[in-house]
């Protein structure tokens, strides 16, 4: 027990640790580099965002299946499935940062205009957001397997410590230098080292002393075939959740969304934090299918569930009743006034999303990457659907009431999850081999 919970608590810690960081330094990194440069270093940091998370999709297939050979005993397989995720990484992200860096002059014309003093700095801060991007994909590797080992500590540590180090930088160097890529080019050489060691850690885990890319034919196929459908999820989860915004401001303007962005960042945690607490069950319940582990396996996922569901009623409790309160201090009265009345709605959408995470953990877990991809694909489109029958009549308050369409549909994940357990056939099929004994440590061919 103390295990899975010092689990939650970094899963927890690696989720929050950077957007605090971001809320401290910003004032100091505003101050520094004038409004102009601190836009761009924005920008740039959402390239970033954006092309990690496009480039490390395949994480979760990764954790599926490393914790399902380190159950069977096969370490060798366990470091072919690791190589071939770092292959696949290594070429999603190195893809993403060329078509970055072909994009950076086109992006700079558009961020900087007729400002010629802000050019170079501009360039540069995208090329080197490129790099950066590549390198958060390939330690995303080193990450998803550590936590395929249920070992979260480790890799979470050495991860937050980096970024909050980089975000240290950020509001030190531009005194020395107004610098974006200056301070990006920092980021970088931390972010290189922060690698370094995840990676000395990872081959320790592997007990190997050189750890190379490869495309292992059985395992890249594997991970394919399951991280496809993640990869997907990621993908889709991400547009979507910039796309209420954009929708929101192209049809009603700045000041209109500017509230109604409030609140959905007010409710993000809810989900948030519900997850990455919980991510520690995705590893567990798959050691325990591949084990054949029926008994322990239904005790965690109804375990799961309960805290999952408590979670999310503890986190929502607060912003329902002092919402109000909340919003009047972080962004003033007129946010306040207009805010008020379409948090409930956007809190209860959150909310209702987030009691899906542990059920979509588990059927994760089971193989069921299928359903539960159709299943977030089916809400999203209703969801678009509900914005675009909403928003016409209600304005903001449209938006507010599509976003309650989502979870309903996410929280059918639940239906065949039970109905698995209820006949008893929440199990390994019998036709998947099995490896009982230890496989021989990995080798460098």
């Amino acid at each position: 027990m103390r295990t899975h919970i010092a689990n939650a608590s970094y899963g927890v810690l690696d989720y929050v640790a950077w957007p605090a960081g971001m809320l401290a330094v910003a004032p100091l990194a505003v101050r520094a580099l004038g409004i102009e440069r601190y836009g761009m270093w924005m920008v740039a940091n959402s390239a970033i965002g954006i092309g990690a998370v496009v480039a490390s999709g395949f994480g979760d297939a990764n954790i599926r299946y490393v914790a399902m050979q380190r159950a069977a005993g096969s370490r060798e397989a366990a470091c072919r499935a690791v190589r071939s995720a770092l292959g696949i990484h290594l070429a999603l992200g190195s893809a993403l940062a060329l078509a970055g860096l072909l994009l950076a002059p086109v992006m700079t014309g558009r961020l900087t205009g007729a400002d010629a003093g802000l050019r170079g700095d501009c360039v540069w801060s995208l090329r080197i957001a490129c790099l950066l991007l590549l390198l958060r994909a390939l330690e995303s590797v080193c990450v998803s397997t550590q936590r395929a080992f249920e070992r979260y500590g480790a890799a979470v540590r050495i991860s937050v410590a980096g970024r909050l180090l980089s975000l240290a930088t950020a509001a030190i160097a531009p005194l020395l230098l107004p610098s974006v890529s200056l301070v990006l080019l920092a980021a970088a050489v931390i972010s290189f080292v922060t690698l370094w060691m995840q990676m000395a850690k990872l081959r320790g885990l592997l007990q190997i002393p050189v750890l190379t890319p490869r495309f292992d034919r059985e395992a890249t196929r594997a991970l394919l075939g399951f991280g496809k459908f993640t990869w997907f999820q990621a993908v889709s989860a991400l547009l979507l959740g910039q796309m209420d915004r954009l929708v929101a401001g192209a049809a009603l303007g700045a000041a209109a969304v500017g509230s109604y962005a409030m609140c959905a960042q007010l409710s993000q945690p809810v989900y948030g934090v519900t997850a990455a607490g919980l991510n520690f069950l995705f590893p567990r319940i798959a050691a325990q299918y591949a084990r054949n582990d029926q008994l322990n396996m239904r005790r965690t996922v109804l375990a799961a569930v309960a805290v999952n569901w408590v979670a999310v009623a503890l986190a929502a409790a607060p912003l329902l009743l002092f919402g109000h309160t909340i919003l009047r201090v972080w962004g003033g009265p007129a946010i306040a006034r207009t805010g008020s009345a379409i948090l409930p709605f956007v809190l209860c959408g959150t909310a209702l999303s987030a009691l899906s995470v542990a059920g979509s953990y588990a059927m994760l877990a089971i193989g069921q990457v299928r359903l539960v991809t159709c299943l977030n694909l089916a809400a999203s489109a209703a969801m678009i659907a509900a914005v675009f029958l909403l928003l016409p009549p209600y304005g903001i308050r449209g938006m507010a009431f599509a976003r309650l369409v989502y979870g309903p549909i996410t929280l059918g994940v639940y239906v065949p999850l039970f109905a698995q357990f209820l006949r008893g056939s929440g199990r390994r099929p019998a036709s998947q081999p099995r490896q009982d004994a230890p496989g021989p440590l990995c080798e460098e061919a």
